[in-house]
């Protein structure tokens, strides 16, 4: 029963909140920081963590500074991911988001209203105007949300990292920000339809300076990235075995 309420809310809140974004973007409501178009995605995310009685533990905010622009890189196991990190982390925030998402009927007018970046990864010129988008976003003081591994995990473990956060992070001159969500692979793995309620967890690493860096500095500050994750992620499996 809890499965078709939890249903039943995802796509209720989505549709609603997609529609007051949509017809904000109609009648020209200005998108600035704090208004409606960061005001609803993080509604959304709230009201459906409430709805879903998903218990949400948050660790690391105050490693980040008030007010600064970052790229969090996070990890991908499932659609909760992104309600956690809208509504967890501070600021006005825009995803990377792929081109697919827009076709959606409605959803993705949202996701246009909002100011989400769409990005195709099978054509590199697009992929790369994108990411030139994205820096443009950063230097007018929002942050980015970028998932690493570039699409969800198909079995909760950590992927193949792409580059696209790590070049985004130093062609923006901002701190690139590793945020690890653990145990959403289990309330709703990719495919699934049906939400279980089990406790997730976000952390948030230390923001790792970009200052002084170049695109020949990407690898690095990738190898330096995963190494923080697969250390969360260890931490994890070594919890779930305890007694």
């Amino acid at each position: 029963m809890h499965a078709l309420w939890s249903l039943a809310c995802i796509v209720g809140f989505t549709l609603w909140h997609a529609l007051r974004v949509s017809v904000a973007a109609l009648v020209g409501v200005p998108d600035r920081a704090g208004g409606v178009y960061d005001r609803e995605p993080r509604d959304w995310a709230r009201r459906l963590i409430s709805a879903t009685g998903l218990p949400v533990s948050v660790d690391g905010l105050e490693r980040l500074e008030a007010g600064r622009p970052y790229v969090f890189a996070a990890n991908h196991a499932s659609f909760v991911d992104i309600w956690i990190l809208l509504a967890s982390l501070p600021g006005s925030l825009r995803f990377i988001a792929k081109r697919e998402l827009y076709a959606i009927p409605l959803f993705g007018r949202g996701l246009r209203a909002t100011g989400q970046i769409p990005v195709d990864r099978r054509d590199l010129d697009a992929a790369t105007h994108s990411y030139e988008n994205a820096a443009q976003v950063i230097r007018g003081g929002r942050s980015v949300i970028i998932f690493v591994e570039g699409t969800r995990s198909r079995d909760g473990r950590l992927g193949e990292f792409k580059k696209g956060a790590f070049v985004l992070a130093i062609a923006a001159g901002v701190p690139l920000v590793p945020v690890y969500l653990g145990g959403t692979h289990w309330v709703l793995p990719p495919g699934s339809l049906w939400l279980r309620v089990r406790p997730v967890a976000l952390i948030v690493g230390d923001p790792i300076p970009t200052d002084g860096l170049d695109y020949g500095d990407r690898d690095d500050l990738l190898a330096r990235a995963r190494t923080w994750f697969e250390r969360q992620q260890a931490d994890v499996d070594a919890a779930r075995s305890t007694p």
